[in-house]
């Protein structure tokens, strides 16, 4: 079965092994830089069930976004971070993570035309 290919600006992002509130934090991170699905508005919620979590959202590395200049909160601790996309957006992404975040691949599933990095992001010393 053959995925439809991203948008070569656009980036899928799937975080998992957090809180909505850790959740919340990446995802505003990332609405500061890159135009999103995500509404702040919208932010994520627990299911209240014991199964895995995981939140997912759409961001546009070529649409630069309005965002508030509010430098955003560190998850309190460390979050699972997967994107796919085009390696140049993808990279994109990563260094607004870097920008504010301690930022850690874990693991990389890279092809011609789209690659998928496992990040694990978590907040730097001396910053909250």
């Amino acid at each position: 079965m053959t995925l439809p290919s991203l948008p070569v600006s656009q980036v899928e992002v799937v975080l998992c092994d957090c809180s909505a509130q850790d959740a919340e934090r990446v995802f505003a991170c990332l609405r500061a830089h890159f135009e999103s699905d995500r509404s702040p508005d919208d932010p994520p919620h627990e299911t209240g069930t014991d199964r895995p979590t995981m939140w997912t959202g759409m961001y546009d590395t070529a649409a630069v976004s309005t965002g508030a200049g509010r430098r955003p909160e560190s998850p309190s601790a460390p979050v699972t971070v997967e994107v796919q996309g085009s390696p140049p957006a993808v990279r994109l992404l990563r260094s607004a993570l870097e920008e504010e975040y301690a930022v850690r691949q874990v693991g990389v599933d890279a092809g011609d035309q789209e690659v998928q990095l496992q990040l694990r992001v978590e907040g730097r010393e001396g910053r909250g």
